[in-house]
């Protein structure tokens, strides 16, 4: 199944309680924060079409944030889960929610890298434009540096701050469970 069809989050819950499974694909920090009890954290950087996500498993239901990261990736989670009926999780966990089913939260994790990463850089870039309006133009380099720092990591793939965040003690606790 090249293509991977989307399921409402009712219909996917209805699944679920018959046996299906549910795979997050998001990445360890984002799971270990909020996850849907009974899901099982298999991390979309981890996916290899080589080695089947799920062995022996007949309904496979995957799930991100919001859909998007799903959805873009569905021929590889197809792939790799060639011989189950695979489904797309409409809207992700966010639709899981709003759809009133549970959610399990855990407020001593970390938020996940990429909302610290924008939130560092936000900061940063608006902490520029004060201190250059303010104190000396010299300081608007900053949001210059932090603003070219965003295009090379979207161009790239590669963003330091992340790898710098990841290092932070607040940081190093994150499991996946």
């Amino acid at each position: 199944m090249a293509n991977l069809k989307t399921i409402s989050p009712e219909r996917a819950a209805e699944l679920v309680r018959s046996g299906a499974v549910l795979i997050d694909i998001r990445e360890a920090d984002e799971h270990a924060r909020e996850r849907i009890p009974g899901a099982h954290h298999h991390a979309l950087s981890r996916i290899d079409h080589d080695t089947p996500v799920r062995a022996g498993d007949d309904v496979l239901i995957f799930h991100c944030r919001s859909g998007a990261r799903t959805m873009g990736n569905a021929p590889r989670l197809a792939a790799a889960a060639p011989k189950c009926e695979s489904y797309i999780l409409e809207g992700g966990i966010d639709a899981w929610k709003k759809a009133g089913l549970p959610v399990a939260l855990d407020r001593s994790q970390p938020i996940d890298l990429l909302r610290q990463m924008q939130i560092t850089a936000g900061s940063l870039a608006l902490l520029g434009i004060l201190l250059g309006t303010w104190v000396n133009p010299g300081f608007y380099a900053l949001s210059a540096f932090i603003g070219a720092g965003l295009v090379f990591a979207g161009v790239s793939g590669f963003c330091p701050m992340v790898r710098l965040l990841k290092l932070m003690p607040w940081n190093r606790t994150t499991t996946a469970s």
